[in-house]
């Protein structure tokens, strides 16, 4: 049974009887697809699908993707320690972020990690430095900024010059140069990400049309790559945008790769998780203002940031029997902030006791979550047919007290 009340074959309402809200629940046979929409469109090209961890990083989901054969991709050294404990294989981790410090680059040295995605020239050299010290040769792979325009929110845009991540497009020729004089570093391959949320996937085609130039050129220069990492970035449909055409981008990608010996790797966060979660919510009032109406709910910016952040829209919908006539209204959480919302000028019937699902919000929902207002952390469920786990209990006041020392 599926339909909008439900995750697979149970109610979302049994869900929030049992474990309150708010409340993260996810659909284990979404994730499954969403991978398998990947696999099948890429198949010809076997890539190494490294999901990016910083979407939604609970153990349980990286597990699930680990035994489906997903690499990773990382940007901390907190999210290689996760996937490390939900039994990710450390020689498929690909290790990204822009500030690495010494101890994470150590870290991951001595895991034996796959390769380093490195972001700037003192990166290279502090890599060095670090592998020198402990006599081994670290993996190296250059982000290269292609300066290729995502069309997508600024705050997620990643592949222009003005964004802090990668190395400029025309200083990769000399950078890869210097990394080829650097006695502990091996360079392994080429990577770039240019943005978040893209549904019009031809910017990604271009950005590997621009990367293969670089390509040529290092071979002509006697450096040899042996993969291609062209990052993540597909989107998902939050509203009515265009559903992103995985098939036709593969294609394209076999196109342009063709002939070389290049092995392809892939970096989806969002669109593997994105749409397999829903945030529950339980109204608490509904509040009419002099200007605006308010639904006032027990989930806040706290829970889910992304639309006081990027100003995105998730879709609310009340799984509730509600005999509440229709509004226009906020819906807004309890945080004492007027940049708490959820939802601006919605259209929507609820009334206090009903229960809410925000849906698409499976990427960074959870893992983007805050204690602030020192609100707990929502509990995390795991849906797979008929069964369902906990897979993150509530956090309650003593967990969030426990690190603190009144010292005065």
């Amino acid at each position: 049974m599926t339909d909008s009340f439900h995750c697979e074959q149970i109610p979302y309402s049994v869900l929030a009887a049992e474990y309150g809200t708010p409340l993260y629940v996810y659909s284990q046979q979404a994730m499954t697809a969403a991978l398998n929409q990947y696999q099948q469109a890429f198949a010809a090209l076997q890539p190494l699908i490294c999901y990016a961890v910083k979407a939604n990083s609970n153990l349980s989901i990286l597990r699930h993707f680990a035994r489906l054969g997903c690499g990773f991709d990382i940007v901390s050294r907190g999210e290689l320690q996760r996937v490390l404990t939900a039994g990710g294989d450390a020689k498929n981790i690909i290790f990204s972020g822009v500030g690495k410090s010494c101890a994470e680059i150590e870290w991951a040295l001595k895991q034996n990690i796959r390769c380093f995605n490195v972001e700037s020239l003192p990166e290279l050299e502090r890599i060095n430095t670090i592998a020198a010290r402990l006599d081994k040769i670290a993996p190296i792979s250059l982000r290269i900024n292609p300066d290729v325009n995502a069309h997508t929110h600024p705050y997620i845009s990643t592949g222009l010059k003005a964004n802090k991540f990668g190395i400029a497009y025309q200083d990769a020729i000399a950078a890869y140069q210097l990394a080829a004089t650097l006695p502990h570093l091996q360079i392994t391959g080429i990577d770039c990400h240019i943005g978040s949320q893209l549904t019009d996937l031809s910017p990604l085609v271009e950005a590997l049309e621009r990367m293969l130039l670089l390509v040529d050129k290092l071979a002509a220069l006697n450096i040899h790559l042996e993969h291609i990492d062209l990052g993540g970035g597909v989107g998902i449909v939050y509203q009515n945008e265009n559903v992103p055409d995985l098939v036709t981008y593969a294609a394209a990608v076999k196109r342009l790769l063709a002939g070389r010996h290049l092995q392809l790797m892939l970096e989806p966060g969002r669109s593997l998780i994105g749409n397999a979660g829903t945030l529950l919510t339980t109204v608490e009032y509904i509040k009419h203002g002099e200007e605006k109406n308010f639904v006032v709910v027990d989930a806040a910016m706290n829970d889910l940031m992304r639309p006081s952040l990027y100003q995105a829209y998730h879709a609310i919908v009340n799984a509730s029997q509600t005999s509440a006539d229709e509004l226009t209204a906020d819906v807004v959480g309890p945080i004492c902030e007027s940049g708490d919302f959820l939802a601006k000028d919605r259209t929507i019937a609820a009334k206090a006791g009903d229960l809410l699902l925000i849906k698409s919000t499976g990427a960074y929902a959870s893992s983007m979550a805050s204690n602030y207002n020192t609100r707990c952390r929502a509990a995390e469920v795991l849906v797979n047919g008929a069964e369902y786990k906990l897979i993150r209990q509530r956090e309650n006041l003593t967990d969030l007290l426990s690190p603190e020392k009144v010292c005065l």
